[in-house]
């Protein structure tokens, strides 16, 4: 028992690694920087994330001292620099462990040729690096979880994912857009979780762009898409960090380009779309009834108005007698077809929403109830269309908005109007071969060279614990394995089943 004691013991204590090898582990990131110079007969080197440290901090009270009063002391040691260096507290140490967690928050370290094996960490963080006063995620606003979101500044997006993910294997690969915009443009990913082949794919496909201008990140969603004949975005756009880290931490790739307050994520699936960041911070049962609410709105929002062309035009044994009767009477003093009816009424909420994403907030709110409402009454008082249809629009309009990514929001605006059409021409049937045809070019559709339709196509049922239904997290442990990630588990899964509760 003492001997297996003593190896349990020894076990929980590996060896230390060398502070050369943690240098060589952070130099794989763009934004780790490395400066050696000698001063006064010293050579120094200095350690620290651009993206984590305060340039004046660095520039007044870190550099400027050490070159001009370490010449002054030719014999100084690390030990020495707290009479150098104007910073409140210098650490000496030879903790690889500790000099690796103070780099990765914001601390500069200083060695000594003289002293490889010490580090002196001074603290150089920035708290709010070039943030505005308003950066709250407004397009993917959620009630409950954190509400900051991305700006244009690539450098400050770098810093508030460097600042919330204290790993060294966050890496940063930055590289130029654009022959005449010269955009920055930066890939992350976590080291040792990522697929080393969706880091290799993206890299090519960003390097192999030839265009002028870069803007957005909206451009490079295009320029990277698998299929540019497609409505269906294949990327997802997000402006909030909590979705983002997300995905860094699932194996999945963010893409951050200057100029864009948004990040592209990929390998993307299409289930990924109806995800809500405020599904994980709500009871998982909670969270598995709004999501189901979401995908029903989906469906309801794309087949309502289809289906009402399709009774009325081709199947009225359908209709319950009950409800034969208000539907006659409805539409008694309409003199439209329900296809000219149901078209009318549709391009009237597209040109409703387009006319409020064009104006001013508080505008566009008074345009969308009060010419919402004028429109409907006037609509229906001229014959023009039916109340039934009136509600079903309205109602399919009202679904459309559940869905949590706006790109994707759009695409069921505009896959609406086939449906209609394959119902307006074949009925039932018409509707089946569009749903048909909708799965077919799905199926054909991939996100950095992985399907579209997973986990259903190819068919993977551990992955579906994170589909349609929230698991709890004793349950979610797994990465999704279609992604492929190099470390399977995101923690202990056995761990995670203990009862944390104390019976007293």
């Amino acid at each position: 028992m003492g001997l297996f004691s003593f190896w349990k013991k020894k076990k929980k204590h590996p060896p230390q690694r060398p502070i050369s090898q943690l240098w060589e582990t952070l130099r794989q990131s763009s934004d780790f920087v490395e400066l050696s110079f000698i001063v006064g007969g010293k050579e120094l080197s200095i350690y620290y994330f651009d993206s984590l440290v305060d340039p004046q901090v660095l520039q007044e009270r870190i550099l400027c001292h050490l070159q001009n009063d370490i010449p002054n002391h030719p014999t100084v040691r690390l030990e020495d620099l707290q009479q150098i260096v104007p910073i409140q507290r210098i650490e000496v140490s030879e903790d690889t462990a500790l000099i690796e967690e103070k780099v990765l928050k914001g601390f500069v370290a200083v060695t000594f040729r003289e002293q490889p094996n010490k580090a002196a960490l001074m603290s150089a963080a920035a708290e709010n690096l070039g943030l505005r006063e308003n950066n709250d995620s407004e397009n993917e606003f959620s009630v409950v979880g954190p509400k900051v979101g991305f700006v244009e500044n690539v450098g400050v997006n770098l810093h508030l994912i460097r600042r919330q993910v204290v790993t060294p294997n966050l890496v940063f690969r930055e590289m130029s857009i654009g022959s005449v915009s010269k955009t920055k443009v930066v890939i992350a990913y976590i080291d040792g979780v990522a697929n080393p082949e969706v880091i290799q794919t993206v890299t090519q496909r960003l390097e192999s762009i030839h265009f002028d201008l870069v803007f957005d990140n909206a451009i490079l969603d295009q320029l990277l898409a698998d299929n540019s004949r497609t409505p269906f975005p294949l990327f997802i756009s997000t402006e909030r960090i909590d979705r983002a880290i997300y995905a860094l931490v699932s194996g999945q790739v963010a893409i951050f380009c200057d100029g864009s307050p948004y990040a592209v994520i990929g390998p993307a699936a299409l289930f990924d779309f109806f995800t809500s960041p405020e599904d994980y911070y709500l009871p998982w049962v909670l969270g598995t009834f709004f999501r189901l609410i979401r995908f029903f709105g989906v469906a309801f929002s794309v087949l309502a108005s289809p289906i009402y062309v399709a009774v009325l035009t081709y199947h009225y044994e359908m209709i319950p007698e009950d409800l034969l009767g208000p539907i006659i009477y409805s539409r008694s003093n309409v003199p439209f077809p329900p296809i000219l009816e149901v078209l009318f009424l549709e391009i009237t909420i597209e040109l409703l929403r387009e006319a409020g994403a064009r104006l001013p907030t508080k505008v566009a709110q008074t345009l969308g109830i009060v010419g919402g409402i004028v429109i409907g009454q006037a609509t229906v008082d001229a014959g023009l269309t039916s109340t039934i249809l009136l509600i079903v629009v309205a109602l399919a309009a009202l679904a459309s908005f559940t869905t949590p990514i706006f790109k994707m929001s759009n695409t069921i605006r505009f896959i609406r109007f086939p449906f209609i059409l394959f119902a307006a021409c074949w009925g039932g049937i018409g509707i089946i071969f569009a749903v048909c045809g909708l799965l077919i070019h799905l199926g054909r559709l991939q996100s950095f060279g992985y399907p579209y339709l997973l986990p259903f196509y190819p068919f993977r049922v551990r992955s579906f614990r994170d589909t349609f239904v929230r698991s709890p997290y004793s349950e979610t442990a797994e990465r999704p394995m279609f992604l492929r990630p190099r470390s399977r588990f995101r923690y202990d899964p056995n761990a995670a089943k203990q009862k944390r509760d104390i019976d007293e």
